[in-house]
Parts: structure tokens; C-alpha cells; sequence
């Protein structure tokens, strides 16, 4: 069998490392210590040859050859230059400076085929190694690259199945804790702003949420729970939705900053406080949050923590030695830290 064809274009697509991994029988990082080079067992050796005979597959010998020496700069991909994002930039990009690296960034807006240009450019740019929020819609881009000899990391949101290294915190267990932190003070009526449920992060921080609520008994609300999609503008339809119910939420918990400010945004507008008239966490700590009237609780991300996790990873898999080791998924605790924008909840027979 040669080459796949491509049934929309009419022409001959080439084989990836994962189909050569699928019918030799073997791991993609042993397809892939083959094709850079290095040993791997005689049997697998074979299976690998002749399933590279059979299915055609033609690997990008240019890039493979351009790989023998390191341009010492790195792709960074993020969706945006949000408060998380761009501490994070900035941390990075302060570490690799101290390694004598640059960095390379690109911002694809979460858009199919922003993503695709991003690989396209990090591709043309040689990067030796390409740092991203985690995705599960270019697969077989990412198999290639790694194929390629280009290490890849994910951070923030960390999909199974793909042979990378990942940096992610405590999504679940800090949703967790702030929920529960809401539980002990007495709330029972607590809402959630969710991001994308279809994302790994958006569903590990509902989960926490779900945790502690079904852990004391309590059912959830279907009304209490909206997918404002990490967006502020969505959160502020959102909470003006859970104002309308006819028994609204005592308390509500945001799964990240934007939907936090949106949800402040509207109570302000319609004359309520924080947390006179609603306690509020909100994931991600940021400045701003210290000048509110009270002060936001949250829950905040090890940022440092992370930037230099990834370094470590990095100058790890860049290093002879580093290269064939099975991918790392390490998972950062976070600090949850209380202000002001929580109080006990006194039943008195009014809400």
C-alpha cells in the first residue's frame, strides 16, 4: 500500500508518523527515535521499515537535516494575551533570555485556521521546541513536529492522547477548594460561570465545582450552571440571567478572571454589592483584584512555577540525554487566597 488518497483534492496525501506507528505495531515515540536516529529494539526496527515500505511514508528530510543544529529560538502559541497568558509570556520569555533563547509568539484567537498558520509559521521559523495551550483539533500537525524532532509542551489545558509534555495546575482540586471554601460559610445556592465545557480545563474546573457540591449532599441547579465561555461579555449576560431566577444563587464561583469581571460589571450596574448581596470566587488571581472595594478571593496560578516548569522541560528535552524520555504531565498546586468578597451566610428566613 503507498500513499493515502485524498478523496476532496483528487491527489495523494503522504503517510503520517501515526500510521506508521498503528501498523508497525508500535509507540509514536518509537517511530520517532527511529526516524532521529536513535536505537530502538531490533524487532521494532524492522516492523517500523516495513511499515514505512508499505504505507510510503516520506518524512520531511529538509526539516529532519535542519534539526541537526538548533536555532535557539522557541514557539510559544497562545489564544491570547490574557492576565494568565501574558504573566506567562513574560516569565518565559525572561527565562529563555537567561538560556540564551528566544522567543517566538503567536496569537491565534482560538480560530481553526489561525492555528494552522501558527504551525505553518513556527515550522518556516525552525523552532526548537513549540510551547502551547493544549488542543485536540491539529493532531496529526503536532505528531508530524514531534516526528520532526521538535519537542512539544502543553500548558493551561492539557487533552490526553497526544505523546507531549505537560505543565497544568490543580484545575480540579482548586474548584475544590473554593467551592468548599463557599460551603463552610454556609452558602448552599451557589452558582457556577463555567468556561467551555468541551474544553479539558473548562470541564476539570466544573468537576471541582460538581465535587464539592454533590459532596455535601447538595443537587445541582441546572439554572445555577451556564457555559459563558470564558468570555466577559458572556458573563455578563450570564449573571444577569441568574439575577431574573426566582430564587437566585446566594453565591457565585467564576472559572476564570474574565467571567469574574463580567458577573462584577453587572452587579455593580444594577446597584449590588460584593459581597453584601452575592459572595463571589472567582480562578486567577490578578492585581486588580486587590483594588476592588473588598478584595476578590480567588484562586491563583503558580505562574513563576510554571514558566520555569517549562524551561526545565524544554533544556531537558533539547539535551542528548533528555530526548527519548516518556513524556512528563506534571501537575502544579495552587494557593487559594481569601478577601473580603465572601461572608457567612445568616438565614434569617431572607435570602
Amino acid at each position: 500500500m503507498n500513499d493515502a488518497d485524498d478523496s476532496e483534492s483528487g491527489r495523494r496525501r503522504h503517510a503520517t508518523i501515526v500510521e506508521v506507528a498503528e501498523r508497525a505495531g508500535v509507540a509514536i515515540g518509537t517511530v520517532s527515535r527511529y526516524l532521529n536516529g536513535h536505537p530502538v529494539r531490533r524487532g521494532n526496527r524492522q516492523q517500523i521499515e516495513q511499515a514505512i515500505g508499505e504505507l510510503g511514508y516520506r518524512r520531511n528530510a529538509i526539516a529532519a537535516a535542519m534539526k541537526a543544529d538548533l536555532t535557539n529560538t522557541v514557539g510559544f502559541m497562545v489564544p491570547s494575551l490574557s492576565e494568565f497568558h501574558a504573566p506567562v509570556l513574560e516569565q518565559l520569555s525572561r527565562s529563555m533570555r537567561s538560556l540564551g533563547r528566544a522567543l517566538l509568539t503567536y496569537c491565534h484567537d482560538a480560530n481553526p485556521a489561525s492555528v494552522g498558520d501558527a504551525l505553518d509559521f513556527f515550522v518556516a521559523h525552525r523552532v526548537d521546541c513549540l510551547v502551547m495551550d493544549g488542543r485536540n483539533d491539529v493532531d496529526e500537525r503536532i505528531l508530524d513536529l514531534i516526528g520532526n524532532g521538535t519537542p512539544v509542551i502543553f500548558y493551561d489545558n492539557g487533552w490526553p492522547g497526544l505523546p507531549v509534555d505537560r505543565v497544568l495546575v490543580e484545575n480540579r482540586a482548586a474548584s475544590f477548594r473554593a467551592v468548599t471554601h463557599l460551603l463552610d460559610i454556609g452558602h448552599s445556592r451557589i452558582a457556577v460561570l463555567t468556561g467551555n465545557i468541551t474544553d479539558w480545563t473548562g470541564r476539570e474546573r466544573f468537576e471541582g465545582y460538581r465535587q464539592a457540591m454533590l459532596g455535601r449532599g447538595i443537587e445541582i441547579n441546572p439554572d445555577y450552571v451556564l457555559d459563558t465561555h470564558w468570555s466577559e461579555t458572556d458573563a455578563y449576560s450570564g449573571m444577569l440571567r441568574l439575577l431574573s431566577l426566582p430564587e437566585p444563587p446566594t453565591a457565585l464561583y467564576c472559572c476564570n478572571y474574565n467571567m469574574a469581571v463580567g458577573a462584577l460589571r453587572l452587579l455593580r450596574e444594577h446597584g449590588l454589592r460584593v459581597p453584601d448581596d452575592l459572595s463571589l470566587v472567582s480562578f486567577d488571581d490578578v492585581p486588580l483584584f486587590q483594588l476592588h472595594d473588598t478584595g476578590i478571593t480567588a484562586v491563583a496560578q503558580p505562574v513563576a512555577k510554571i514558566a520555569e516548569t517549562i524551561g526545565s522541560i524544554m533544556a531537558s528535552r533539547l539535551s542528548e540525554r533528555g530526548f527519548n524520555h516518556e513524556p512528563h504531565t506534571i501537575t502544579l498546586n495552587c494557593d487559594i487566597i481569601l478577601r473580603g468578597s465572601t461572608r457567612r451566610l445568616i438565614t434569617t428566613g431572607a435570602r
